[in-house]
């Protein structure tokens, strides 16, 4: 299959609407629901470790266009000068930089990460619009610029807070042109009910503790 094939086919304009109104929903009764939770965890991160309590991190969405995303921070205040000095040691193959016993991470990131906890302030994106409950994951914009043409089709629609990569193994994909492919796979067989189905399986990856 010729992998920098673009394909024309897209959502009708009320799939669309449909999405955008789940996600607005869905996140604004999510951050109300889960607000005690937030203020609890906001504390922590004060509490235990010196530096701010969110992490503002730059990311690439929808067609390359950058935007501001906010997580709990979970690493050490000095993570992105850190990060230089282990490129080395990255277990991604490609342009993203992932390893899973990160040095950096704190004691109490260590398990806000384990239940994706720490993602909980990217609703705020969702319901911006920057992001969608459901879609590839955004991405740094140094990592952004040495994409492929065939890998930058993952940003051609809304960036999310969960994946297909997330729910299926995301410790064992070691390759990021895998991870690529299932996001274009996604994309490319997108469906309200594919949405629910990877946010059902997010629930359950999120309850049992099979975050990074």
């Amino acid at each position: 299959m010729d992998e920098s094939r673009i394909v024309l086919e897209r959502p009708v304009p009320w799939q669309r609407a449909i999405k955008r109104l789940l996600d607005m929903v869905g996140s604004a009764a999510l951050l109300v629901l889960l607000s005690p939770v937030m203020i609890l965890i906001a504390l922590a991160v004060r509490i235990t470790s010196p530096g701010p309590i969110l992490y503002h991190w730059r990311v690439v969405g929808l067609n390359g266009r950058p935007f501001t995303g906010y997580k709990f921070r979970s690493m050490v205040r000095d993570a992105d000068t850190l990060k230089e000095q282990l490129l080395l040691e990255n277990e991604m193959r490609g342009p993203v930089f992932k390893i899973r016993a990160d040095p950096r991470v704190t004691g109490l990131g260590r398990w806000l990460r384990r239940y994706s906890l720490d993602e909980l302030p990217q609703l705020w994106s969702v319901l911006k619009g920057d992001m969608s409950l459901v879609g590839p994951r955004p991405v740094f914009p140094k990592e952004y610029q040495q994409f492929e043409p065939w890998q930058r089709r993952k940003l051609t629609v809304v960036p999310g807070l969960t994946c297909t990569w997330q729910v299926n193994g995301r410790n064992g994909v070691a390759d990021f042109d895998d991870w690529v492919r299932m996001d274009l796979a996604y994309i490319d067989n997108w469906s309200i009910w594919l949405d629910l189905i990877i946010l059902l399986k997010t629930v359950r990856a999120v309850l049992k503790g099979t975050g990074r």
